[in-house]
């Protein structure tokens, strides 16, 4: 996609801090990062969102994402981490090309990424 910033990375048409790479996957560290070790995971291959991945690409996906949150974890000695995904923009998808945020977690890091409003 020709406005995408993520395929633009993959593309190496703009710069990237890429801490993973396989023939599906890119891995890389987000411009703002929200914790010590927070990184994205993305398929090289255009996909809005989780809605239109193919099953193939996702289970690979899956694989590397368990693989990294492991590797994230023992490397940055959490203790914890979320794994963080939005599908549209009305669920707060900001770039619209499948990924996930790979956050690790430590005690007392203030992060608060829970719902707090009950229906």
């Amino acid at each position: 996609m020709e406005d995408c910033v993520f395929c633009k990375i993959i593309n190496k048409e703009l710069p990237g801090k890429i801490v993973y790479e396989d023939d599906v996957v890119i891995a890389l560290v987000p411009i703002d990062i929200v914790n010590k070790g927070h990184t994205l995971l993305i398929p090289k291959k255009h996909f809005k969102n989780i809605l239109d991945v193919d099953s193939d690409v996702f289970k690979h996906f899956g694989e590397v994402l368990r693989i990294l949150s492991i590797k994230l974890m023992k490397d940055n000695d959490a203790e914890g981490v979320n794994i963080l995904n939005a599908n549209n923009e009305v669920a707060g998808q900001s770039v619209m090309h499948l990924h996930f945020h790979i956050i690790p977690r430590y005690k007392e890091d203030g992060l608060d990424l829970w719902i707090k409003q009950k229906l």
